[in-house]
């Protein structure tokens, strides 16, 4: 049985069971500590830390869908006033009607409970007292998704076939195979020029009538991934920035998980295209789990949330029958209960729920281009495992070995314009995805419609889907919390020997979308993965799983991106050093101007350089894992432990011992666009500005004109600016490495510790901010000198062509 079928058979529809189950065992076994919550009810809900999930196997399943069945009869049999009626299979809705059915199942066994002859004691101990409303909510749940005449699940279907609705289903959608960016982009390029020139003149002093277009500096800005710290930490570095008046000087903007959902918050009528405004609603709101069962299921159950929750869930099953529905599904429609719906409930905006929609605050170059990330895992094992391996049903470890070195991650990038991969060299208009491709061309229904756009909740499930790493990422995450135990050398030791299988299983699928590629085998560059055609569907995931910083989107020919600004709330910055990992990918795409070296200092770059002398990006994958486990091993081993100093690890962490190599709150390298011999090792990018005066700009030296020197060269390449999130010890009671609320894993933030991370970003900014204004104008002024070379040079032929052709008039 394949895996997709398993999927639709029991993964996809039980999750909504996942939703409660998980839920009752959350609030059970939590560590209980009163929280205020936006729920009508006024419920206190655990906080906690730590989620774990456990994943059964589909007999397992099966065998419980039995007993869950068995129980359903003799419901049914003892009380037929509660039954409701399933939904009506069709031929053309098996998925649709293996949902109800499940939905159905889960309402039947709560049903069964005998809440009355459940002692108080042991009720209070085990179960909180919403656990009795949970019937009801499924059975308002279940009237909802009936295809029932009348029923919401009805209207919402109706609805997306409608054109003056959802005008995409009319539209004919192709792939358009190219390394070139769309023209939408290209349009949008030269439109967001005239804004950022008005804003670089403002921001650096500049009379607006003395600053050429054609010296104003491209300028992206990145998040990192990390869940609720780096949507908060983001934002508040981003309102940072918004204040300074840089943030308008931007034209891309790109994320990872939790930044890709600060982005998606920004571009909507919540944000309202204000980081302030967008951090108040984040106080507002998620101050309660994303999972808490009163409010997700009142959200699901009461209008007008629920047809604004549910719409994407019955236009994918019924639109896409061949589709899994999984726990990344759910996951994203939670998201969008928590962060897409205002304070009060009333003012949901179907409007956030497309991600072409965004297209409205771009017009005319208003705001800088989001990009949003995720990843497809390509492990190419079976392509690897030659015949007699197969028939003996034994991988050899050369085999592994080959397969391990050649899996990788493929880049997708979303805009509000397209989805498009660079191994792939190919992609789809934003509006089309959701829809089957066959051929290169979008399919299209009976009725001659093709399925509205994939709706926003399930892309921000796929962008934040963390817990879908493989079991290598799931160590390395738990590692530093068990090392201390008791035996823990053994299993260590183990686990490190099995690295090469565990970096092959994800515990939990990744989300599916149709895909666009499908069939287009032999148009496709040669490279790209032979599996990649051989399903109808491809699995994306979290792209923090390979780098946690975007760079890679802004680093793609023809954005020309001239200074990139990095905000890095990634847990384990310096050990994971993902500036270094980029190393790699630009030696490998022989990308010009990127800064070799930059990151966080370590004792020698030759092994991963080396990585990034690879072939190919398989092998580069591997080679640079390889290199990257080795240093975080002599990190771990040689560095001590920072002092407390009565902040945290302020003074450990934020000041180095040797101010010269240890990074710092703003860090800047350049890159260098001359041409190199391919024996000649590309020497490291000097971190420019790491001098005490550097912080001031009435005073500058001759390192900082040294310093300048570089950004104004005529081979001066990309300028990178890196601001890692470092403690404070100007901001007491926050720090990222060590305060509990800023786990990746933590799903709740007070109004309080939301503040808290607001004034760390708002300090680390301002230690840089000068910093960031002179990379700024010095770049301004480079372009501006080799332009006016350039036009000196220019004149200085035609004059010479002139002479040639008329003679000298004076001789």
């Amino acid at each position: 049985m394949s895996r997709r079928l398993i999927s639709r058979q029991w993964l996809y529809p039980r999750a909504f069971s996942w939703i409660l189950g998980g839920s009752l065992v959350y609030g059970s076994l939590a560590y209980r500590k009163p929280l205020v919550n936006d729920s009508s009810s006024g419920k206190q809900w655990p906080k906690t830390r730590t989620i774990s999930i456990q994943q059964t196997s589909p007999q397992q399943h099966e065998k419980d869908d039995k007993s869950i069945l068995g129980q359903t009869s003799n419901s049914a049999a003892a009380s037929s006033e509660d039954d409701i009626p399933l939904f009506e299979a069709d031929p053309d809705s098996a998925a649709w009607a293996s949902l109800s059915d499940r939905v159905e199942d889960a309402r039947a066994a709560l049903s069964a409970v005998e809440w009355s002859q459940v002692g108080d004691d042991i009720a209070d101990f085990f179960l909180p007292d919403w656990a009795t409303d949970l019937p009801s909510y499924f059975s308002k749940l279940q009237r909802e998704l009936e295809m029932a005449p009348g029923s919401l699940a009805e209207e919402i279907w109706d609805e997306a076939q409608d054109p003056m609705l959802n005008p995409e289903i009319t539209r004919v959608a192709k792939v358009r195979i190219s390394n070139d960016l769309c023209v939408e982009e290209k349009i949008f390029q030269q439109r967001r020029k005239r804004h950022t020139t008005r804003a670089v003149a403002k921001y650096l002093g500049i009379p607006k009538d003395e600053i050429d277009p054609d010296d104003v500096p491209t300028i992206a800005m990145c998040g990192s991934g990390g869940g609720l710290r780096a949507l908060v930490a983001g934002t508040s570095s981003y309102l940072s920035a918004q204040k300074a008046g840089l943030f308008d000087c931007v034209t891309y903007t790109a994320g990872v998980s939790g930044s890709c959902w600060a982005q998606a918050l920004y571009y909507s009528t919540i944000g309202k295209q204000n980081f302030g405004t967008l951090l108040d609603h984040l106080k507002r709101r998620i101050g309660t789990h994303i999972a808490y069962p009163p409010t997700a299921l009142a959200l699901l159950t009461a209008a007008p949330t629920n047809k604004f929750l549910l719409s994407g869930l019955v236009e994918k099953v019924k639109g896409d029958p061949s589709a899994a529905f999984g726990l990344v599904d759910v996951y994203g429609i939670l998201l969008a209960a928590r962060l897409f719906v205002p304070r009060g409930e009333v003012g949901v905006d179907d409007r956030n729920l497309k991600l072409s929609n965004q297209q409205s605050y771009l017009r005319g170059g208003a705001h800088p281009l989001p990009i949003y990330t995720s990843v497809r895992h390509e492990i190419p094992i079976e392509e690897k495992t030659p015949d007699d391996e197969k028939d003996g049903n034994t991988v050899s470890q050369a085999t592994k070995e080959k397969a391990r070195q050649e899996a990788w991650f493929q880049w997708f990038e979303s805009t509000p314009y397209e989805l498009w991969s660079e191994e792939l060299q190919a992609g789809i208009p934003s509006w089309s995805v959701g829809r089957q491709f066959h051929n290169g061309i979008g399919s299209v229904r009976d009725n001659g419609l093709s399925v509205p756009e994939l709706r926003l909740p399930f892309l921000l499930g796929i962008w934040g889907s963390a817990f879908c790493a493989t079991l290598s990422h799931y160590y390395k995450e738990i590692r530093p919390v068990v090392k201390g135990l008791y035996g823990f050398g053994g299993i260590d030791d183990l686990l490190e020997e099995k690295n090469d299988e565990l970096v092959r299983v994800h515990p939990i699928e990744p989300a599916a979308i149709p895909n666009y590629v499908f069939g287009l085998e032999n148009q496709l560059p040669a490279t790209a993965a032979k599996s990649v055609f051989k399903s109808d569907h491809l699995e994306l995931a979290d792209a923090g799983m390979s780098n946690n910083l975007p760079i890679y989107p802004l680093l793609r020919p023809g954005r020309d991106v001239d200074i990139l600004i990095a905000f890095d709330a990634s847990a384990d910055i310096k050990t994971e050093d993902w500036l270094s990992v980029a190393d790699g990918y630009a030696r490998q795409r022989g990308i010009k101007g990127w800064p070799a070296g930059a990151g966080w200092p370590r004792a020698s770059m030759a092994e991963e350089l080396d990585a990034a002398q690879a072939a190919s990006p398989q092998e580069v994958a591997g080679k640079i894992a390889d290199a990257r486990e080795s240093k975080r091993e002599g990190l771990t081993e040689a560095t001590p432990e920072p002092k407390d100093n009565g902040h945290g690890k302020a003074s450990g962490e934020a000041k180095a011992t040797n101010p010269s190599t240890d990074l710092t709150y703003c860090n800047v390298w350049v890159g260098t666009t001359l041409e190199r011999s391919p024996s000649e090792e590309t020497p490291p990018s000097k971190r420019l500005f790491n001098h005490p005066s550097s912080s001031s700009p009435s005073s500058p030296n001759d390192s900082d004109s040294d310093d300048n020197w570089h950004l104004t060269s005529p081979h001066a390449g990309l300028a990178l600016i890196y601001f890692p999130f470092l403690p404070n010890p100007s901001v007491a009671g926050v720090d990222p490495n060590t305060s509990e609320f800023m786990s990746t894993w933590n799903f709740i933030y007070t109004p309080e510790e939301v503040e808290k991370v607001v004034s760390l970003a708002g300090a680390n900014f301002r230690e840089g901010e000068e910093k960031v204004k002179r990379v700024i104008r010095a770049v301004y002024e480079g372009k501006k000198a080799r332009r006016m070379e350039g036009e000196r040079r220019g004149l200085e032929r035609r004059w010479r062509g002139r002479w040639r052709r008329e003679g000298d008039h004076f001789g």
